[in-house]
């Protein structure tokens, strides 16, 4: 690491020549595959952009030149870059570097990059804000994944920067992935967007000449644009989407040749107006391993960097994950009712619906980075007869929250929402929490919300909401393993609105809504406490409140979410309806602040949710 070994911030970095990058970029690469074989975080995409990071901050003047990442899946090179890299081995763990990106940890840090296709319109933002104040010469530059750019926001981004007075810099990483192989018509469009190289050399020399000569001011500018994107589109029958925006389109370039990256990124840096630099990139690239399965090396875990052998936890004792029960038990309804299919927003195998998706490609849709698509998709399939189970992740489906009043709940459809990584998600932190669905979903008219203890109870549930007349059926579970073994089960229909008494008791009345159900049954050992677990948020069960309510004057919520609106706020509001004057203690997650990243128990015990805190609250 003799060259890394000298930069601890960007302005080291520059102080280096052209000539050593590429050698630069070999020890970043093998820094990254080193400390993620024994700190787990997403390798692949970073290893995607180690010659892009090193070429943007040898260019561009950062801090005070604004890099906005799209995703923060690629800026671990970007962390190590700017002053990190003796922390980057607390990254993810509890008091340590965060996850993604954010600008509470560094100025080099310029926006929130957790959820996909943002990266545009807040770079637009900041290119607008330069431009109004002394900030006047700042470049802003945008990196944006193929991926990410199927999300609806890109698309509204690049409409505004069309028509918005900037000289910002999108920056497109085509590497035909986001975590699955990328879909759709973005994907198709940008595989044939492939210029004549000799056309596309002659355009970029003959406008960096024409800038450096003074040629180019704006008028003339676009004028020139214009005719030139008539000329090209006569030639090739092909209109290029981004020049047709008046978005000026370079590429697509090789993405792994730094010293070439540096040349563009200097000629760009020059000129006026919006642009697009067009790369094609690797995912995981430079490591064997990752080049070959870029799915799994997304998040491969710890492994060994020698030989890429993962160091998979083999137990077949362990419980399956949810998500995983979710996938066979859908394609288990799936094959007993025509009317069911799939949906998912660029997850198939992080929800596990590639299971149904192998044996059924035909009824299993993946739309790509587009939550709110996926719920009106998943509307009209079901205005005309078909029984969606769109699965999503608890965090992105706050995208989608207009889509399930407006295009669901409305017009009583029979969707089925499946929310992954509901509640506390561990070392993703705060962005990937599923923390406010719960709270946000309950006001909604319509609306059937319920949430497993266990897997039985997931497999029963997911029955259940397909049944005829259910309407719109939230079930929500959270990330990783279960409690069963055994966790095949009959498929039997549970009484919408009814909760179960988990065990007797006197003095205290625990309620829980989900797994964490489970902290609650380890709570409550030894005491005298009673436990209900409601299963259903909405319609909540009437008849345990008052059965709840006259036995006893202490009650314990406990719901892994956000505690403001969601259970606890729900038997409130219930006991003052009807006249009862209890004590009740929420536990849940706090709403005076967002819970950052660390393992699941580290954060359960922080919030007071791991059966520790429970039977504190209980015994007080």
């Amino acid at each position: 690491m003799e060259l890394l070994n000298k930069i601890k911030y960007p302005d080291d970095l520059r102080k280096l020549s052209v000539d050593q990058l590429p050698e630069l970029c070999q020890e970043l690469r093998e820094d990254i595959v080193k400390e993620l074989s024994v700190n787990p975080g997403h390798l692949a995409s970073s290893l995607g952009v180690v010659e892009l990071t090193v070429a943007l901050h040898y260019v561009f003047d950062t801090p005070e030149d604004r890099i906005v990442w799209d995703v923060g899946h690629q800026a671990y090179g970007h962390k190590i870059l700017t002053g990190r890299r003796e922390q980057f081995c607390t990254n993810r763990k509890l008091g340590g570097i965060r996850p993604f990106p954010s600008p509470y940890e560094s100025e080099y840090d310029t926006f929130a990059c957790g959820h996909a296709s943002n990266s545009i319109s807040a770079a637009l933002g900041m290119a607008v804000a330069a431009k109004k104040t002394e900030k006047c010469q700042r470049n802003i530059v945008a990196v944006i994944g193929d991926g990410a750019l199927s999300g609806g926001l890109a698309f509204e981004g690049l409409n505004n920067v069309s028509s918005s007075p900037n000289d910002m810099l999108i920056v497109l990483n085509d590497n035909n992935m986001s975590i699955d192989r990328s879909v759709g018509g973005m994907k198709e469009y940008l595989l044939k967007l492939n210029t004549n190289e000799t056309y596309n050399a002659l355009k970029f020399k003959v406008s960096s000449w024409a800038h450096s000569m003074g040629l180019l001011e704006e008028d003339r500018r676009k004028g020139i644009q214009r005719l030139s994107n008539a000329f090209k589109s006569a030639i090739s029958h092909q209109q290029n989407i981004f020049d047709g925006m008046d978005i000026r389109y370079f590429g697509p370039f090789d993405g792994h040749n730094v010293k070439e990256l540096v040349r563009i990124l200097r000629q760009l840096k020059k000129m006026k107006g919006p642009k697009l630099l067009h790369l094609h990139t690797q995912k995981g690239h430079g490591y064997e391993p990752a080049e070959k399965d870029v799915t799994t090396w997304h998040a491969p875990g710890k492994f060994d960097p020698e030989t890429g052998e993962r160091l998979v936890d083999k137990d077949p004792n362990k419980p399956q994950k949810y998500q995983d029960v979710f996938g066979h038990t859908l394609l288990e309804l799936a094959q007993q009712n025509p009317k069911i299919v799939g949906v998912t927003p660029a997850m198939p195998s992080g929800c596990s619906m590639n299971i149904m998706m192998k044996e059924m490609p035909d009824r299993t849709f993946d739309v790509g980075i587009a939550e709110g698509h996926a719920v009106t998709f998943s509307g009209g399939m079901a205005k005309d007869g078909l029984i969606p189970f769109c699965n999503i992740y608890s965090a992105f489906s706050q995208r989608a929250f207009d889509n399930i009043i407006h295009d669901v709940a409305l017009l009583n459809l029979h969707v089925v929402f499946c929310f992954d990584r509901a509640g506390i998600v561990g070392e993703d932190g705060p962005t990937h929490h599923g923390a406010f669905d719960l709270a946000a979903l309950r006001p909604i008219p319509n609306l059937t919300i319920a949430s497993p203890m266990d897997e039985h109870e997931l497999r029963r549930l997911m029955y259940t909401a397909q049944l005829p007349d259910k309407g719109p059926f939230v079930i929500r579970y959270p990330r990783g393993g279960g409690v069963l073994l055994d966790w095949r089960c009959p498929l039997e229909e549970i009484k919408v609105g009814t909760g179960r008494k988990m065990q007797d008791g006197e003095d205290v009345a625990v309620l829980s809504i989900g797994p964490i159900g489970n902290n609650v049954t380890e709570a409550i050992k030894g005491t005298k406490a009673a436990h209900y677990d409601m299963r259903f948020l909405k319609p909540i069960d009437e008849a345990i409140l008052e059965e709840v309510a006259q036995k006893y004057q202490h009650i314990i919520t406990v719901e892994n979410g956000v505690k403001t609106g969601g259970l606890g706020s729900a038997v409130l509001e219930w006991l003052s309806d009807h006249g009862y004057a209890r004590r009740v203690t929420r536990l849940g997650m706090p709403d005076n602040q967002f819970v950052e990243h660390g393992t699941v128990e580290e954060l359960q015990h922080i919030v007071g949710l791991d059966a520790e805190s429970i039977r504190k609250a209980i015994e007080s």
